[in-house]
C-alpha cells in the first residue's frame, strides 16, 4: 500500500462515519446541543470539514473547496470565509445551521478534493516544510497526521451527540 493510499484510507472511514451520523437527521436534531456549551453535530461537521478543507489546501497550495466551489455562499453561514471554527464562543457555535444535505454536499466535495491531493503525496514529500510558525516547523506528514486525528475525534463526537439525542 502506498502512502498515500493510506492516508487516503483513513479520510474514508471519517467520510463513512459522517454519513452514518448525518443521513436522514433533520435541521433541528443537527442544531441541537446536548447542553447550553456543547457543540451540534451541525457544527462539529462544518468545522472538521472547514479544517480539512483549510489545512489541506494550505499544504497543496490550492484555493479551498469553500471559497474556490462557493460552498461559502450557498451555506450561507454569518461567519467570514476564513473561519474554521477554532476557538469559537458559544453564540457561534449557535450559528451554524444546517441541514443534513448542506453538511454532506460539502464534506464529499471537500473529500473529493482531499482525495486529489492526497493522490499526489510521495514519501519523499512528507518531510516537507508546511507551517513555519510553529518549533519545530510543521512537515507535511505531521500536518497530514493532525488532520485526519482531528476529523476522526470530531466525527467521533458528532456521533456521540447523535446518541445522546436519540
Amino acid at each position: 500500500m502506498k502512502t498515500s493510499e493510506l492516508l487516503l484510507d483513513a479520510h474514508s472511514r471519517v467520510q463513512e462515519v459522517l454519513h452514518e451520523v448525518v443521513t436522514g437527521l433533520d435541521d433541528k436534531t443537527l442544531a441541537a446541543r446536548p447542553g447550553e456549551t456543547a457543540n451540534s453535530i451541525a457544527w462539529l461537521v462544518w468545522h472538521l470539514t472547514r479544517v480539512q478543507d483549510d489545512h489541506l489546501a494550505d499544504a497543496g497550495g490550492y484555493e479551498q473547496v469553500y471559497t474556490a466551489d462557493g460552498w461559502y455562499e450557498r451555506l450561507g453561514l454569518p461567519l467570514d470565509a476564513a473561519d474554521t471554527g477554532y476557538a469559537h464562543t458559544s453564540d457561534q457555535v449557535a450559528l451554524v445551521q444546517l441541514s443534513a444535505d448542506q453538511l454532506l454536499g460539502y464534506y464529499d466535495a471537500v473529500h473529493a478534493r482531499t482525495a486529489e491531493f492526497l493522490g499526489t503525496v510521495t514519501d519523499e514529500g512528507l518531510d516537507r516544510i508546511v507551517d513555519k510558525r510553529w518549533k519545530p516547523p510543521v512537515t507535511l506528514g505531521v500536518r497530514l497526521v493532525s488532520v485526519i486525528d482531528d476529523c476522526a475525534q470530531h466525527s467521533g463526537q458528532a456521533a456521540y451527540v447523535k446518541g445522546l439525542l436519540s
